[in-house]
């Protein structure tokens, strides 16, 4: 298809608008409630609450990631962390019948303003360079010098993404980094842009901890428990990942350890920096068009 037949008033792209304009208020909503205090899981559970009043679902876990945390963190069943003076990213996605938008900001409570900034600033740089024709490399060049400007490092083994019909993270891939293969933006494509900075080394490693899930693939099993859980998942997630505690099983964390021995589910470790290390994170998802591109989640 020539960039001139991608029709972007298509109902796929209607409904990505959709759900970014929903993602816009709960992003606003949800970071007003991060205080010192307040716990993890209601911020959460607002959010995801908030998302499904306005008309859409989740299209994963709320991710709250504190200080040396990037990514894959979502509050436990029951679990009362509260917030303390961190750093904290909010991560957020909705879709409208499987159409994607996803966004992160980072709220501030250590102080550590200027990391912050790097992250929007680099994120802010990446959005001007976007247009048909433009390699993902160039955008990755962008995001390493902004924060490099800040006297911080990209994380460099995350990045940005393509965004599909129930598909969180597909081609192209939108490094933080600059790399000398990258691919071409073309009119009608979708993707998040995603920069992280850091104070440390610019690597995240898988932590301990897994409370996000996603179907790897349909099998039958035995348990009755895992057998509801495959069903809700199946039904209900799709393959878009989804939180122990949106689980309506008894004892979820027993079912979810039954599928992921039999390899029907996989999980999503925390990804983290070192410890005593800060990362900040900045996201918007856009439409690239003819003449530049049309960020969908502010």
């Amino acid at each position: 298809m020539s960039e001139q037949d991608v029709d972007l008033s298509a109902e796929k792209y209607e409904k990505h608008r959709e759900a970014g304009e929903i993602l816009a208020q709960v992003r606003a909503e949800a970071a007003e409630k991060v205080d010192v205090g307040v716990t993890h899981f209601e911020v959460a559970e607002f959010a995801e609450d908030r998302i499904r009043e306005l008309g859409g679902k989740p299209a994963f876990p709320v991710n709250i990631s504190i200080d040396e945390e990037a990514a894959h963190a979502t509050p436990g069943i029951d679990d009362e962390t509260t917030f303390g003076e961190d750093m904290v990213n909010l991560d957020i996605g909705v879709h409208v019948d499987g159409w994607l938008a996803d966004t992160a900001i980072t709220v501030d409570l250590s102080g550590h303003d200027e990391l912050a900034e790097a992250s929007a600033e680099a994120l802010d740089a990446a959005l001007e360079l976007v247009e048909p024709g433009v390699e993902t490399g160039e955008i990755g060049a962008e995001i390493e010098s902004v924060i490099e400007g800040y006297g911080y490092n990209p994380v460099v083994n995350l990045s940005g993404h393509g965004l599909a019909h129930y598909e969180q993270h597909t081609e192209p891939n939108i490094p933080n980094l600059g790399v000398e293969r990258g691919v071409e933006l073309q009119v009608g494509d979708v993707v998040a842009i995603e920069p992280f900075a850091t104070d440390g080394t610019g690597k995240v490693g898988e932590g301990a901890e897994e409370e996000i899930f996603a179907l790897e693939r349909e099998s039958s099993v035995r348990d009755r428990s895992a057998r509801q859980a495959l069903s809700q998942i199946t039904e209900e997630f799709r393959t878009l990942p989804f939180a122990t505690r949106w689980l309506d099983v008894s004892r979820p964390k027993m079912a979810l350890r039954r599928l992921k021995m039999n390899n029907i589910v996989h999980g999503y470790p925390v990804l983290k920096e070192e410890d005593g290390c800060l990362v900040s994170q900045k996201e918007h998802s856009v439409i690239v068009t003819e003449d530049g591109c049309e960020v969908f989640t502010e």
